[in-house]
């Protein structure tokens, strides 16, 4: 038996929970999966894997065993790599996945730029504003606005967007201009919910230094960045939102801002990646490309002509 492919199977089954799914990315028939995996078992003497009719279990044995694979995986790949020309012109797929108000504002448009560089890599987008679980997913790297609660997952702070607080002509006529927020008792807010919570988050204010939170009424939760922004040009409620994913709404004055001396904190930008593995060429220069690009994101803003 092959002791690195007898590696890679054991580890790819472990991160996509599935031995199907295993079989599929690797391109090899289930069959010979499975019965990889119980030799593997044989040799080592133990279980690694507990399979039901609905799901793979990892033993603690297999936990263990999973850990030093990965090192000795990533070890092979980086010895492959050393004199590879790989390290000049990266090639392969990357899967990455962002929030969609970022892969439609900031990411996708930039993209001939990194192709103008990276010609041989292809990148496997994932618009998505929901947690989501790398090693089972099988991707290589994520964007997200909050850090990670997996401590498996390393993450590098790549940029700041500030917000503002918004709500459409229609809501405004309605319910009155906040001056104040004392003026918030009388109001309303679209609510963001937490997948994990299932509760709201509440609007965050900037105030002398120090951030304030209010909680509002809400007629809608929502937990996704394109449908919040919708429902606050629908006159729904007060919404508060990076600014550059509502610059269009603001120009063709469909949200107006308000409450501008008291503004939410800037929303932090973080890209995430398996802790402690080695990262390949291709994913590598994915994440520099991204932290350049966000170091520059959102402009500053033009002078008036």
């Amino acid at each position: 038996m092959d002791q690195i492919q007898a590696m890679r199977i054991f580890v790819r089954i472990v991160e996509l929970g599935s031995f199907s799914r295993a079989a599929e990315k690797l391109q090899l028939p289930r069959a010979t999966v499975s019965n990889t995996l119980r030799r593997l078992e044989q040799r080592l003497g133990v279980r690694l894997l507990v399979r039901t009719t609905r799901q793979v279990n990892i033993t603690a044995e297999g936990t263990l065993y999973y850990q030093r694979c990965q090192q000795l995986l990533s070890a092979f790949e980086e010895a492959d790599s050393l004199f590879s020309h790989q390290r000049l012109q990266p090639e392969g797929k990357v899967r990455i996945d962002m929030p969609h108000s970022l892969a439609r504002n900031v990411v996708i448009p930039a993209l001939s730029d990194f192709y103008q560089h990276y010609p041989h890599i292809t990148l496997v987008l994932g618009a998505n504003d929901s947690t989501i679980d790398l090693m089972r997913e099988g991707v290589d790297c994520v964007l997200r606005a909050w850090l990670p609660h997996d401590e498996q997952l390393a993450a590098r702070n790549i940029g700041q967007q500030p917000q503002i607080t918004c709500a459409s002509p229609a809501y405004l006529e309605k319910f009155g201009v906040p001056t104040s927020l004392d003026d918030l008792t009388r109001h309303q807010a679209v609510g963001y919910f937490s997948p994990q919570t299932q509760r709201d988050y509440p609007l965050e204010f900037t105030q002398q230094g120090k951030v304030e939170t209010r909680v509002l009424p809400s007629i809608l939760s929502v937990n996704g960045a394109d449908a919040y922004i919708a429902a606050g040009v629908a006159g729904l409620g007060l919404i508060q939102a990076p600014t550059p994913g509502i610059l269009s709404h603001l120009a063709k004055g469909e949200l107006i801002e308000v409450l501008p001396h008291c503004p939410p904190p800037a929303m932090p930008l973080f890209i995430m990646f398996p802790q402690g593995r080695f990262l390949a060429p291709r994913v590598r220069v994915l994440i520099d490309w991204l932290i350049a690009l966000f170091a520059h994101y959102p402009p500053p803003p033009k002078e008036p002509s």
